[in-house]
């Protein structure tokens, strides 16, 4: 189980506060790292960081500003001194104030280019950013591992149908927003994987399938009947490929997309 040791490492997790984020916050703190829990919620973070125990520590960052992420970067090298595992884990996922406007609202031909925007700039421009600003610590120490959070919606389209209701009626569209920024996430990566390569950095995407979080019954059932081991993941389920990917059990492991869907994609 060595191999899967993350002591004395340093591990900094973006949108640490969400369903996901505090997953991995606790996947990477089990097994022995050092983590800093970033969010735009700084009084959230802390609290996320108090959770996981003495040594963790909660900051507010902005992935989408400059300043943001090389006063963190400060605050980090200050609290430890290195940077050893980066979790592009910060992203948008739209969501319509209105249910009852959603199914218009998310429609292509009616989607908000501000929207496209807001989420490109999330999405993507802050894992880059966060790549660059803190990932450069690590290929400048000549060591560590980025794991940038993908999707299956990365990898396949949408399937529209599963949004239908027990009526039939479509009660919501899956906007291009999300799978479009997402596949661009997965070749960011194997363009730093090749980039960082001679600098000892790793860089892999986890791509997840969608995580049950009271959904409504109807889009539960959509969801697991195109899944191979029928049922949507638990939020717990994506912990072990967190630490695998952050650890060195998968040491000679870059430029990868590791898949973790429940069978999603595989047909």
């Amino acid at each position: 189980m060595e191999l899967f040791s993350l002591d004395d490492k340093v591990a900094i997790v973006t949108g640490a506060c969400g369903l996901l984020g505090t997953q991995h916050c606790e996947a990477l703190a089990a097994a022995g790292a050092k983590v800093v829990a970033a969010d735009l919620d700084e009084k959230a973070a802390d609290g996320v960081a108090a959770r996981l125990g003495k040594g963790h520590l909660g900051i507010g960052v902005d992935v989408t500003s400059v300043a943001s992420l090389q006063a963190a970067r400060q605050r980090i090298m200050d609290a430890y001194g290195h940077i050893d595992v980066l979790v592009n884990n910060a992203a948008i996922n739209d969501m319509f104030e209105n249910p009852l406007l959603a199914g218009q609202q998310s429609m292509f031909e009616n989607y908000p280019l501000e929207m496209w925007d807001r989420s490109w700039k999330v999405n993507v421009s802050g894992v880059f950013l966060c790549s660059q600003v803190l990932g450069g610590v690590m290929a400048e120490r000549g060591s560590g591992s980025i794991i940038n959070i993908a999707s299956t919606y990365g990898i396949v389209a949408p399937d529209q149908s599963i949004y239908k209701n027990e009526a039939g009626e479509q009660t919501f569209y899956k906007s291009p927003a999300y799978p479009v920024t997402k596949s661009a996430v997965i070749g960011f990566t194997k363009f730093l994987a090749a980039y960082w390569g001679n600098k000892g950095v790793r860089v892999n995407s986890l791509s997840p399938g969608g995580v049950e979080n009271r959904q409504d019954e109807f889009f539960k059932a959509n969801y697991s009947r195109k899944t191979l081991l029928g049922r949507m993941a638990a939020p717990s389920d994506y912990k072990g490929a967190i630490v695998f990917l952050a650890s060195d059990a998968s040491a000679y492991m870059t430029g990868a997309n590791l898949v973790v869907d429940g069978g999603w994609t595989a047909i």
